[in-house]
């Protein structure tokens, strides 16, 4: 697979990967890319785990100008340990379906290394 961002070959590390399809958690030269399913008005943040072929995130904020995006960058990147700046949000930008790339990651939380084992 290639990551569009930066163009570079990623490859599957999770399980689930079907005839081509992108798996949740891929791992490419510079670092993750995470197929994510977003629950907005959560009770707290988390990452809960799989839903289908996606990464589950439940987040505080509402889907609402944006807040629900601007939460998610922040959460991510308490939880992977970058800066905000070090977080894309490639595809989904205004859907619960979003593709997202975390460059470089300090740490990896354990509900995400699960998936790459």
């Amino acid at each position: 697979f290639w990551c569009c961002c930066c163009m570079s070959l990623i490859w599957d590390v999770a399980a689930g990967a079907v005839d081509g399809a992108m798996s949740a958690v891929t791992r490419c030269e510079d670092g993750l890319v995470l197929r994510l399913y977003i629950q907005p008005k959560a009770s707290r943040d988390s990452i809960v785990g799989l839903h289908g072929d996606e990464v589950k995130v439940a987040i505080t904020a509402p889907p609402v100008d944006g807040q629900a995006n601007s939460h998610l960058i922040k959460f991510l990147g308490k939880q992977f340990r970058v800066a905000k700046s070090q977080i894309v949000i490639e595809k989904g930008e205004l859907g619960r379906h979003k593709q997202v790339k975390i460059i470089h990651p300090q740490q990896i939380p354990p509900e995400i290394a699960a998936l790459t084992e």
